[in-house]
């Protein structure tokens, strides 16, 4: 008795082998693979780095104070945007990442009690304010190079949300 093939007559895989002796449906596959986990990593890097821009809403600590840290480097500041309370006392310590690139850290909302002006360094430094008044405020690098674009053209911005006090 003859068995029959579970697959149809005409639609069995043909296995070709290119010049090297290699399979070409294997390769083909492996090519197929090697693509969809580049998209992948791709779509993962798009992710982790709009995960850098998810607001930090600064929590206030036992002794009434909201105690932050802001790093900057190669045109960034993380995290990009924070979140505090007004009529609190605000500890924000703002570093650099370890680069050759000087960079500074600007705030300059004195309508708000907020002023802040100073170059950053890989050893941080700790800034005390108490924010009058919610608002949306811009800190930001003033460096820039020459003729090239500031640091803050190229990215190096954040923004401090104050919001009222409950």
């Amino acid at each position: 008795m003859r068995r029959r093939s579970a697959t149809p007559v005409g639609m069995r895989e043909r296995r070709m082998r290119t010049d090297d002796g290699t399979d070409a449906a294997r390769e083909h596959t492996m090519k197929a693979t090697t693509a969809v986990l580049l998209v992948a990593l791709a779509t993962g890097a798009g992710l982790a780095r709009a995960d850098d821009a998810t607001p930090v809403r600064v929590p206030v600590d036992a002794d009434g104070v909201q105690r932050v840290a802001i790093v900057g480097g190669s045109y960034f500041f993380r995290p990009k945007h924070v979140i505090v309370r007004a009529q609190l006392p605000v500890e924000l310590t703002v570093s650099a990442e370890q680069g050759i690139v000087p960079h500074s850290f600007e705030i300059d909302a004195p309508q708000a009690g907020i002023a802040i002006h100073t170059e950053l360094s890989t050893t941080p430094k700790t800034f005390r304010f108490t924010p009058t008044q919610p608002g949306r405020f811009a800190y930001y690098c003033t460096h820039r190079l020459l003729f090239f674009s500031s640091h803050r053209e190229r990215g190096m911005e954040g923004v401090l949300d104050v919001e009222a006090a409950p």
